[in-house]
């Protein structure tokens, strides 16, 4: 098979080993598309918009610590299937408006929703793996000092400051 033909062909078979895989097929902005089936055979990842969209977006990875997770995010999503009923609410009723919202911020590259949706949604993943039996934490204290940084610098500035966002959405394994 010729990689530049079936992306999401390629983007199917990477969602196999983790689901971060499949949107690392891409470049740009992606999106991880649910499926529908049981077994999650049809999920996958599709490109939004290429890296030539928005190309004034930079992203910084900032890694603030060196130890592996104490959950994997396999065995993490596992537990939080099977005993978070805030996991079940949170994709019922507010991933599909916010992804939505998302898109249109992205089209338009509209950094403040873009910024205070990805927020939002970091808040929100980890009150998810708050709500999981047993809890898990994937913030460390470095993680918390840097959004609480970032929400200090916000409010003074009124807006979403660009040169930190992109630290808080990564050092809280938000993906976008």
């Amino acid at each position: 098979m010729n990689a530049n033909e079936d992306y999401e062909e390629l983007s199917s078979i990477a969602r196999q080993g983790s689901g971060s895989a499949c949107r690392s097929i891409y470049s740009g902005l992606v999106k991880w598309c649910m499926g529908k089936n049981d077994d999650g055979s049809d999920s996958m990842a599709v490109q939004l918009v290429d890296e030539s969209h928005w190309s004034d977006l930079v992203i910084i990875i900032a890694v603030v610590s060196s130890k592996q997770k104490e959950t994997s995010g396999t065995s993490g999503m596992r537990d939080t299937v099977e005993t978070s009923p805030l996991l079940q609410y949170r994709a019922q009723t507010v991933v599909p408006g916010r992804i939505l919202k998302m898109e249109e911020a992205i089209k338009n590259r509209d950094f403040e929703s873009f910024a205070r949706l990805t927020g939002a949604d970091s808040n929100q993943f980890h009150a998810v793996c708050l709500d999981t039996s047993p809890p898990i934490f994937y913030m460390n204290d470095k993680s918390h000092w840097i959004i609480n940084l970032v929400e200090k610098w916000n409010h003074s500035e009124g807006t979403p400051q660009r040169d930190f966002l992109t630290i808080k959405c990564k050092v809280c394994h938000l993906h976008y």
